[in-house]
């Protein structure tokens, strides 16, 4: 065999070993920064549908109001949340239910609840309860909670939790 027959044989060999080593490593999309992690698909999935609700949710009700009436989007998004942040769903709705529980165990509705002229016949406790749960849902814990959800779905997500 010529040398010159012998180089191209090696060229040949080494082009086919470099392309075919390079369509094997990386996966779909490991080069690809914007790529959600196949891991969290369903969650990203869940984010994306839910996003307008929430964002809906959360414009038109307001502060409190808002969080409760995002309350059904924010279960079904910590049903697949993951791990790193069940425990801070966990805690948001909790504190949302808590006040959800306090108004409806006092026959308040929260759209018309003012904390300043409650309704008559609020007792005491009643209204006790639910600033408790009002102080609770504005907790820095909370706050702390509600803002690792958001940074999740910006991060990993590559996308708002509400639109």
């Amino acid at each position: 065999m010529s040398p010159r027959l012998w180089l191209r044989g090696v060229v040949v060999v080494a082009v086919a070993a470099t392309t075919l080593g390079l369509a094997g490593c990386g996966g779909k999309d490991d080069d690809d920064p914007y790529a959600i992690p196949e891991r969290f698909q369903d969650y990203c999935d869940e984010v994306t549908s839910l996003q307008a609700a929430i964002g809906d949710a959360l414009s038109t009700g307001g502060d409190t109001t808002g969080l409760i009436k995002a309350l059904p989007s924010f279960k079904i998004l910590a049903a697949e949340a993951p791990g790193d942040i069940s425990e801070d769903w966990d805690l948001v709705i909790e504190r949302i239910e808590d006040l959800v529980d306090a108004l409806d165990g006092a026959g308040i509705d929260p759209e018309t609840y003012d904390r300043k002229h409650p309704p008559q016949g609020l007792t005491e406790a009643q209204r006790g309860t639910i600033d408790a749960a009002a102080l609770a849902l504005v907790s820095t814990a909370t706050s702390q909670a509600m803002s690792s959800v958001q940074q999740q779905a910006r991060d990993v997500c590559k996308t708002p939790l509400a639109l």
